[in-house]
């Protein structure tokens, strides 16, 4: 086993890490430069993002003719750790939730006229977009399949959609949106993928639903459907393939989650490594107590387990797999070390780490949403038990 990056990709790593010290970080450290939402205003986002494609650094995950960079998973995994040093890195590099998923997607399953019309425009940037398919009680939660009510009903050569979503991330100022409704009853083949601009009539944004936040722009909105029409020439594969192209979005799209959560878990072990490494209490440094010591210990090993799952979970995902378990296991473990980093961190650094004065309280505002983004931690847990019922010791098999 080679534990080591390929050298273009640690080139590549050692690049954003810099780019973020150099330019990322100072904009962040200015709270001029955030907005009501606490994320980064748009104007210093645009700064950004300008410096990041002169300098290589954009679009990390999509195809070189395209504009990216054309990583394969394992090497997004040690850039996307890399970038999100700050929270505004994934942002300033277009690899934030909920683009790079979309981008992903499309770029797997689109056609090549609706790579032109719907992808291009969120690698270059220009627009941002959003994936439809929450919906409030009782519609789909973590099974669309069985739960779907938004309807999509063909009228000729369009389709008609009614119904509601909720929780949708990015959707305020979104322009391009996949949106996932029901068109059969079959519980297997039940729902189809489509795309729609937000200028289209016939839907509109009811609310951004307050959190507790911070939320990164676009909120998480709810959408009233009520006679969208939509060309049969912006359905996404095949009628029927909605959850086939769900699952095909969300496999990676999990990952990429752990993949920025790790580098916002060792921001928050160094802010408190920082702190006690020079705060004085009885005599020595906060960082010579042996309780200290224990707290940063754990943290740290937890955050090396959880980028080990990562990094398997890519590595599968990149020889064809389609790594469900794994990803499911990296998902469950990574959410649960992201808040247990930020809660240490906070605790060493007292009322520092509670106060605004550092990301912490951010940071732990945000790791809460972990264990319930693109399903939640008890359903993973469904999904390993399911496979280890089945499999027994061959769920811990060898290659």
């Amino acid at each position: 086993m080679d534990f080591n990056l390929p050298a273009g990709v640690e080139a590549l790593r050692q690049r954003i890490a810099a780019f973020v010290a150099s330019e990322v970080l100072p904009v962040e450290a200015d709270r001029a430069n955030w907005d009501a939402h606490e994320f980064i205003r748009e104007d210093a986002l645009a700064v950004l993002r300008k410096k990041a494609r002169e300098a290589g650094l954009w679009a990390l995950h999509m195809p070189k003719e395209r504009g990216g960079q054309g990583l394969d998973t394992v090497g997004m995994a040690a850039c996307y750790e890399a970038a999100a040093r700050s929270i505004f890195g994934p942002a300033a590099l277009n690899i934030a939730a909920p683009d790079d998923g979309n981008m992903f997607l499309l770029d797997r399953v689109a056609t090549e006229a609706q790579k032109t019309r719907w992808l291009q425009p969120i690698i270059d940037g220009t627009v941002r977009s959003s994936f439809a398919m929450t919906e409030p009680a009782p519609g789909s939660g973590s099974d669309p399949g069985g739960m779907m009510l938004t309807r999509a009903e063909r009228k000729g050569d369009r389709w008609i959609v009614s119904g509601r979503k909720w929780f949708i991330t990015g959707a305020e100022g979104a322009q391009h949106f996949i949106l996932i409704a029901r068109t059969s009853d079959d519980p297997r083949k039940g729902l189809t993928g489509f795309l729609f601009d937000a200028r289209e009539k016939g839907w509109r944004i009811e609310r951004r639903i307050p959190t507790m936040g911070p939320e990164e722009h676009g909120g998480h909105c709810e959408l009233v459907f009520d006679g969208l029409e939509i060309p049969d020439g912006n359905r996404l594969m095949e009628v029927g393939d909605g959850l086939k192209l769900t699952q095909i979005r969300l496999g990676t799209a999990r990952l990429t989650h752990c993949m920025r959560w790790l580098g916002y878990a060792q921001r928050a072990l160094d802010i408190a490594a920082d702190y006690v490494g020079t705060r004085q209490a009885f005599g020595t440094t906060l960082a010579e107590h042996e309780g200290v010591q224990w707290m940063l210990g754990e943290a740290a090993m937890e955050i090396h387990t959880g980028r080990l799952l990562t990094m398997h979970a890519a590595w599968r995902l990149d020889r064809g797999h389609h790594a469900r378990k794994e990803v499911s296991m990296a998902k469950v473990a990574v959410a649960d070390t992201l808040h247990k980093a930020v809660d240490t961190a906070i605790q060493l650094c007292g009322a520092r780490g509670y106060s605004k004065d550092t990301i912490l309280e951010w940071l732990y505002r945000y790791a809460r949403s972990a264990r319930l983004v693109d399903g939640a931690s008890e359903v993973h847990k469904m999904v390993l038990a399911t496979a280890y019922l089945k499999e027994r010791s061959d769920f811990w098999r060898w290659g």
